[in-house]
């Protein structure tokens, strides 16, 4: 009797044709704008873009190319920096720096802001190249962290582009190494989701209008920190664990991009 034969059904699906790239999605946003865009702030989203795949691949393959364990040294905020960090930031620096679109970066990898000379860069970029590097080795989720500042008015690119309220970023985001490559990236008019998916080496929209909702199932808060936390914090984290009314929050909570 011959074995049964896997089918598709025909409830499923079919494979969706038009992808929306995450290239796709930065130049449509460039387009909205008219003539008042230059397509410098697109070069330098492309130009992150692909630092994220190639710390992706270094990411999966860590263990096979000897990238695990420490590069003995520390960074800014004293903590040990793995080897990934350190190709990591190279990684970062070169793209952003051969963008001919950023004058300033400042890397949680390196004590001093980054000048870059030789052009007329008219962004900042701050970021942490691989955020959770410690976790590399129980195989948990890393990523990396990045936001991005205008240069001001009248200046040629210092640090003091940089030292601004978040809310003054004209882009933002994160990429998360794990199961699956996944990019969130925001401009200023929403909040998308994209996943690499490496067949094609491409971003691909999967995750549009990202949306906190009002209210959630879970919290995760370092508790271990608990006896340090103002008492407001404190009497809220109580609440969700103990409410008057209606079921407990459950936690959860994994040392990631945080």
């Amino acid at each position: 009797m011959a074995a049964p034969q896997a089918t598709l059904g025909a409830d499923l699906e079919p494979p969706a044709t038009d992808l929306i790239t995450l290239t796709r999605h930065i130049l449509s946003q460039q387009y909205a704008l008219g003539e008042s865009a230059t397509g410098d702030l697109t070069m330098l989203l492309i130009a992150i873009q692909v630092t994220s795949k190639y710390i992706a691949s270094n990411v999966r393959k860590a263990r096979l190319i000897n990238l695990v364990g420490l590069a003995g040294a520390s960074n800014v905020q004293g903590e040990d920096q793995k080897k990934l960090d350190v190709l990591s930031n190279d990684i970062m620096v070169n793209a952003l720096s051969a963008s001919g679109k950023c004058s300033v970066m400042v890397s949680e990898e390196v004590d001093e802001a980054i000048i870059v000379g030789g052009n007329k860069g008219t962004y900042c970029v701050v970021f942490d190249p691989l955020d959770g590097s410690s976790n590399i080795d129980a195989g948990v989720n890393v990523g990396t962290i990045f936001g991005v500042y205008k240069v001001q008015d009248g200046s040629k690119g210092s640090v003091k582009d940089v030292l601004r309220p978040g809310r003054e970023m004209v882009a933002a985001g994160y990429t998360m190494y794990g199961s699956s490559c996944n990019l969130v990236l925001s401009t200023g008019n929403g909040v998308d989701g994209f996943t690499l998916d490496e067949s094609l080496g491409e971003f691909i929209l999967t995750h549009p209008s990202i949306k906190i909702p009002s209210r959630g199932k879970i919290y995760s808060f370092n508790e271990g920190n608990s006896l340090h936390f103002h008492p407001p914090t404190n009497d809220y984290l109580n609440s969700i664990k103990y409410p008057e009314n209606g079921k407990p929050y459950s936690a959860r909570r994994a040392r990631m991009v945080n």
